[in-house]
């Protein structure tokens, strides 16, 4: 007896898309995807990741295959990218902690309009009281205002996911 096996369509789209994106742009749709929460509330309005230059290999001989961390290139809307320019040491830290590895050295900014991807939020799932008290208390210690919120997100999220069977 066949199973029958349910995909969201974003998973479909991702599998034909990425391979197309990595191959023209170095990048995935889950860097654009997640683009909003690295580029944080000051700069997702203004700036777009284009793509990622990746160094040709200086020596296939090295321990680590020769990797050399590429360039970002993102797109920026005018005066933002002054702003933009001063805080790029944070960005390379933010889009590297993304990866999980020194994926990018440089960024490389060119001033043109970006499309908003302005896509409607998601409404938050009401989470269960008992749940909201559990996710709550796994949170008490945490003392970094920001690691707490985007942690209460990610458990809101994990929470109220649908069970898929």
């Amino acid at each position: 007896m066949r199973r029958k096996t349910l995909f969201q369509i974003a998973e479909i789209a991702n599998g034909l898309v990425d391979p197309i994106l990595a191959k023209r742009a170095g990048i995935n749709t889950m860097l654009l995807g997640s683009w909003e929460d690295i580029a944080g509330p000051e700069f997702a309005d203004c700036t777009k990741p284009e793509k990622i230059v990746w160094q040709r290999r200086a020596s296939e001989g090295q321990a680590d295959g020769g990797f050399e961390p590429g360039t970002l290139v993102v797109a920026c809307e005018g005066a933002r990218a002054l702003f933009l320019s001063h805080q790029l040491g944070e960005f390379i830290d933010r889009i590297n902690g993304f990866f999980g590895f020194p994926a990018v050295q440089r960024i490389k900014i060119v001033q043109k309009p970006v499309v908003s991807m302005n896509r409607p939020k998601r409404r938050a799932l009401p989470l269960p009281q008992d749940k909201a008290q559990h996710l709550s208390r796994m949170l008490g210690d945490i003392e970094d205002d920001r690691l707490k919120a985007a942690l209460e997100k990610l458990g809101r999220a994990v929470m109220t996911q649908k069970k898929h069977g």
